[in-house]
């Protein structure tokens, strides 16, 4: 019998404010969800293995046992049985654990929400203060007890507020990813490995050939064409939560001090953003712009990339931020004079090297270039399974 979710939001926060930034704090619900442990305090769980090392215990584990007994994909997404959750479900359920605030793994009309304070806050703005009934917000490394289940959440390093879900049942752990990468990020924490026997891994860049470039040297390149063109307006597509924020923050970084300028479907996002303290400088809207803005940078959803927007700007030069400038197939088809690999999503040196640091002897690929993973992760002699779960978009990185 599933057992019921708290009656009311998160504490600190009043329904219907998206922009608060408030760490609430979670209680105890007497036979209900959750019960609070100590951080990090998993009773009864077999040790793992550190990250980057085989574990005898882990794969044994792994081995012989049947995650899918209690840990299965059905209809609506992947479902913890004994504890009665959906994670990132892509239709409307009665308990979610949501992973992070993009549109393909946090959806509107679930009854209730368990997810990071950010990821709650990101929601609202994105979907509006009712897109769920109830919600409570989990910190980072907070445990909770759903009768023989332990659940936390671990950094994923994706975008603010993302992370990863940490199962322990039974003596098994398995540790659901959501969307991650690796690389630094100044706009939020950074990934954290995990030592578990299941990993349930995304595959966006799943294919030998996507290795991103380094973040600093796809910014010069930014840098280096507002030099070479002065008269013309940069404007980069970028997806509107997470690229938009972390390419200023990029750019900041590498001493550009001017005025990143904003579509008005960018503002939402950035602004909530500055408000947790994240440094991004002058942003000011488009529409409140003088002239054609040559020589200065733009940031526009893709979509707007060769718009009738852009025809106010001086003789546009289109760039576009994203894993998928890698192939130049994408970049003629979408037009892109400056194509900036720049990727919030792991790419395929990083994924195997996860993977091996989990010390997971089990792996689940829930979305992305599932065959390619599974067949190199076979040949390494870890048992690996494509989910193919619906519902997960690899364009909009």
């Amino acid at each position: 019998m599933m057992q019921s979710w708290p009656a009311h939001p998160e504490r600190g926060q009043r329904q219907g404010d998206p922009g608060s930034c408030t760490a609430y704090p979670v209680s105890s619900f007497a036979g209900g969800f959750p019960e609070r442990l100590p951080a990090f305090s998993v009773p009864a769980t077999p040790p793992l293995a550190k990250p980057g090392a085989a574990s005898d215990i882990g794969h044994a584990m792994a081995s012989s046992s049947n995650f899918q007994s209690w840990l299965r994909p059905d209809q609506s997404g992947l479902y913890c049985e004994p504890g009665g959750f959906h994670i990132d479900p892509s239709r409307p359920v009665s308990r979610a654990v949501i992973t992070h605030g993009h549109s393909d793994h946090a959806r509107p009309g679930h009854d209730a929400i368990l997810a990071t304070a950010d990821t709650l806050a990101l929601m609202r703005l994105r979907l509006g203060a009712g897109c769920f009934g109830q919600g409570q917000a989990l910190a980072y490394g907070e445990t909770l007890r759903l009768g023989e289940v332990s659940l936390r959440l671990a950094p994923a390093g994706h975008i603010l507020g993302s992370a990863q879900v940490v199962i322990d049942y039974r003596g098994q752990r398995a540790v659901i990813s959501g969307d991650y990468k690796r690389r630094a990020d100044p706009t939020c924490e950074a990934f954290e490995p995990v030592p578990c026997d299941l990993f349930v891994t995304e595959a966006t860049f799943g294919l030998p050939v996507y290795r991103h470039e380094p973040d600093h040297g796809e910014v010069a390149k930014l840098l280096a064409s507002l030099a070479d063109f002065p008269g013309r307006t940069h404007q980069i597509g970028v997806y509107g939560l997470g690229k938009c924020q972390r390419l200023i923050a990029l750019l900041r970084q590498q001493g550009y001090d001017r005025p990143v300028y904003l579509h008005g479907a960018l503002r939402s996002m950035s602004d909530y953003y500055a408000g947790r303290g994240i440094a991004l400088g002058d942003m000011p809207a488009v529409a409140d712009a003088p002239g054609k803005l040559a020589g200065e940078i733009v940031l526009s959803p893709p979509s707007a990339l060769g718009d009738r927007w852009s025809r106010r700007f001086a003789e546009p030069l289109n760039g576009f931020a994203s894993g998928w400038m890698r192939i130049r197939g994408r970049v003629r088809q979408r037009g892109v004079e400056l194509p900036l690999i720049i990727s919030d999503h792991a790419d395929w040196p990083e994924l195997i090297a996860t993977i091996a640091e989990t010390g997971a002897g089990e792996v689940w690929v829930t979305h992305g270039r599932e065959d390619a993973l599974v067949h190199e992760l076979g040949k390494r002699s870890i048992t690996a399974r494509a989910l193919r779960l619906v519902g997960r978009e690899d364009d909009a990185e």
